[in-house]
């Protein structure tokens, strides 16, 4: 498996882009079977570069988590990027877990603060990390890793200071150590755009910054995460999700549309990559690929 820094690196040198997807771990057998037996293969066929599995509230998916990286390196030879949380772990905890995923061969690690699991405020473990720079340079002590992190080009929703803030606690976190920048999903280009300019030009940040796409499959579905998230919905793509109401197929036809177009313009402006939050479904993800050329 190849350190992710590598494949971004290669990339580049080639002119060509970082396709990664996202998976999360499900939370029933027939979910399993769903991603494991369908999904991962159907969407291995399009030739991804790496795909990451998160990491749940309070590293509620730890075992799971693993077990799917460790499915997709094993039975698709694919490399995988295992999440991993500050959330109710003491350093020494994490130094175990380093130890399982070095077992397994992963290579590559997404640092990350997570989410309490009860939904509430971030309270540090005693023991552990209170901010996720803290958890990258930990990481890169251990060795033997390439790290990410998470980027949010609208500020993320808990920094209260407003996104310039969030974006130089970025800045810090690449300081510490990380290699590449995933971004939190958005739907106004102009927005990534903007982040992107910033952190590069202005703090000077120079690794790979990712945007994250989604195909809308479901309006109200979106409309939830965006809240839970802090990514805007744009008026007209509002409108637009009112007007299709419960129609999936026509929500899910035009999301691939969406997303295409959201897709051709980011690469236009020359990113590294596109990384897919694939919701554990491939058919939307597929198709958006294939009609940018790149399945």
């Amino acid at each position: 498996m190849e350190f992710i820094r590598d494949i971004y690196a290669t990339k580049h040198a080639a002119g060509k882009p970082v396709i990664s997807f996202e998976f999360f771990p499900p939370k029933t057998d027939e979910g399993d079977r769903n991603l494991l037996e369908k999904t991962i293969p159907a969407l291995s066929q399009t030739n991804p570069d790496f795909c990451s599995v998160t990491y749940g509230a309070g590293g509620s998916t730890r075992e799971k988590t693993l077990m799917i990286v460790d499915r997709i390196q094993r039975e698709h030879k694919l490399t995988a990027l295992a999440h991993l949380t500050c959330v109710n772990h003491t350093r020494d905890e994490v130094r175990v877990l380093l130890q399982k995923i070095r077992v397994l061969g992963c290579k590559n690690i997404l640092a990350l603060r997570g989410d309490p699991p009860d939904g509430g405020e971030f309270k540090p473990t005693p023991g552990g990390f209170e901010f996720s720079s803290q958890l990258v340079q930990f990481i890169r002590e251990s060795g033997n890793f390439s790290t990410g992190v998470a980027g949010f080009p609208e500020g993320h929703i808990a920094c209260k200071e407003g996104k310039f803030a969030d974006w130089q606690h970025l800045k810090t976190k690449v300081d510490a150590g990380a290699d590449f920048v995933l971004t939190q999903l958005f739907f106004d280009n102009a927005d990534f755009f903007e982040f992107r300019d910033h952190v590069a030009g202005k703090l000077g940040m120079h690794v790979p910054v990712v945007p994250g796409v989604i195909a809308i499959l479901n309006p109200a579905q979106v409309i939830k995460f965006t809240q839970l998230c802090g990514s805007k919905i744009p008026p007209p793509l509002r409108a637009k999700l009112d007007a299709l109401g419960s129609d999936e197929e026509a929500a899910i036809k035009f999301g691939i549309e969406y997303a295409t177009r959201q897709c051709e313009e980011l690469l236009r402006a020359g990113v590294p990559g596109l990384h897919f939050y694939t919701l554990n479904k491939s058919r939307s993800t597929v198709q958006v690929l294939k009609n940018l050329g790149l399945a």
